[in-house]
C-alpha cells in the first residue's frame, strides 16, 4: 500500500454520533408541543430553494470515466459517479486532459461556487447535481465523485465540529430547537471536507461554503488546499476520520437517507426551513459585498483582519482545559 493510503478511523466520532442521536431524541420528546405548534405555523416560513446555478452538459457515448475498482477510486455509498450526468460534467471540467492538480482544482471551484448549502435528506451525487443544493456531506460527496470519475483518488475527512461564532449565528442561532440540540452537545454532529491524492500527498478541499456565505460572515474565501479547521470550525479532539466511504461511520449508513427524510421532512420541517431560509439570505448578503468590493480585494482584506472566535459552549464549561485543533 502506498504511504498515506490507510484509513483513519475514529471510534470517538462514532460514539459522538450515537450520543447526538440520543440528544436529538431528548430534544424532540421534550418539545413535542412546540413541534406541533411549529407544524401549524409552517406556512409562514417562506423558504424557496434557489435556482440551480449551472447547466448540466449533455452526455455523449464514449466519454471517458475511471473504471477502476481500486480503493479511493471506486464508487461508494451516496457517491456513485458512474452515471451520465456526473461523467459529462467531469469531462467538461477537464478530466483526463488537465493535470491531476488542475483538474481537481477545477472540480473544487465548481462544487464550492455552484452547489448552495441546503439542509435536506441524504441522497446520491446525481441528485445533488440535478438539484444544485445539498448539505456539506452532499457537496463533499460530489467533489469526491467528480475527482474519482477523472481517475484521481479521493476520500472523506470527517469530524465533529465546534462552531465559531460567525457560523453559529447564521445557522444554529436561527432556530431555538437547533440551539437547544447544539448547546446540549457542545458541538455539531458531523462536518467534513474532501481530500485528493496528488503527487504522493493528500490535498484538502473545503468545498462546503460558497464565497458569498464566507463574505457574509467576514471570513476569508478558502482555496483549494486550505483547511476549514481553524477558519470557521474547530474539530473536537480525536474525532477526525479519513475514509473512503460514509459506510465507515458504522451507524447504518444505508439508512441515513430514509431516516433523515423522515426527520427533516416530517418531524423538524419548520426548524430546517428557518435554517435554509437564513442560508439563502446570507448568500444574498455576501453577493452584495462581493459585487461592491470584488472577490479578490475582499479576500485580501479578510485575511488581514479575520480572527476566528470560538463559541463558548457547554463542552468548554465541562472541560475548561480542552484545546481544539487549530488553536
Amino acid at each position: 500500500m502506498e504511504e498515506g493510503m490507510e484509513e483513519v478511523i475514529s471510534k470517538k466520532l462514532r460514539l459522538i454520533m450515537i450520543k447526538g442521536v440520543i440528544a436529538l431524541g431528548f430534544v424532540i420528546l421534550t418539545n413535542l408541543g412546540k413541534l406541533k405548534t411549529l407544524s401549524k405555523e409552517g406556512k409562514r416560513i417562506s423558504y424557496v430553494r434557489p435556482p440551480r446555478r449551472y447547466d448540466i452538459p449533455k452526455y455523449r457515448e464514449g466519454m471517458r470515466v475511471c473504471e477502476s475498482n481500486e480503493k479511493y477510486l471506486r464508487p461508494t455509498i451516496y457517491c456513485n459517479y458512474r452515471v451520465p450526468e456526473v461523467i459529462a460534467l467531469a469531462n467538461e471540467l477537464g478530466a483526463f486532459e488537465k493535470s491531476d492538480y488542475e483538474y481537481a482544482k477545477s472540480v473544487f471551484e465548481f462544487v464550492k461556487r455552484n452547489i448552495i448549502l441546503e439542509f435536506l435528506p441524504m441522497d446520491d451525487v446525481r441528485d445533488t447535481l440535478l438539484r444544485g443544493t445539498g448539505t456539506c456531506i452532499h457537496k463533499i460527496s460530489l467533489f469526491i465523485a467528480l475527482c474519482r470519475a477523472g481517475g484521481i483518488k479521493a476520500r472523506y475527512k470527517l469530524y465533529a465540529p465546534v462552531f465559531t461564532e460567525a457560523w453559529y449565528d447564521h445557522l444554529i442561532g436561527t432556530d431555538p430547537l437547533a440551539q437547544q440540540w447544539y448547546n446540549a452537545m457542545g458541538y455539531f454532529l458531523l462536518h467534513g471536507e474532501g481530500e485528493v491524492y496528488i503527487d504522493g500527498k493528500w490535498i484538502v478541499a473545503d468545498v462546503a461554503p460558497t464565497p458569498e456565505r464566507q463574505a457574509a460572515q467576514g471570513i476569508p474565501i478558502t482555496k483549494f488546499g486550505e483547511d476549514s479547521i481553524g477558519t470557521w470550525f474547530y474539530a473536537v479532539p480525536g474525532t477526525i476520520m479519513k475514509v473512503e466511504s460514509l459506510s465507515s461511520l458504522g451507524i447504518g449508513a444505508r439508512m441515513l437517507g430514509p431516516l433523515s427524510k423522515i426527520f427533516m421532512e416530517r418531524i423538524a420541517r419548520v426548524p430546517f426551513a428557518r435554517i435554509n431560509k437564513s442560508i439563502v439570505e446570507q448568500v444574498e448578503k455576501g453577493r452584495k459585498i462581493l459585487d461592491e468590493i470584488g472577490e479578490e480585494e475582499y479576500d485580501r482584506k479578510a485575511r488581514e483582519r479575520y480572527k476566528p472566535v470560538l463559541l463558548k459552549s457547554e463542552l468548554l464549561e465541562r472541560k475548561p482545559g480542552l484545546r481544539f485543533r487549530g488553536e
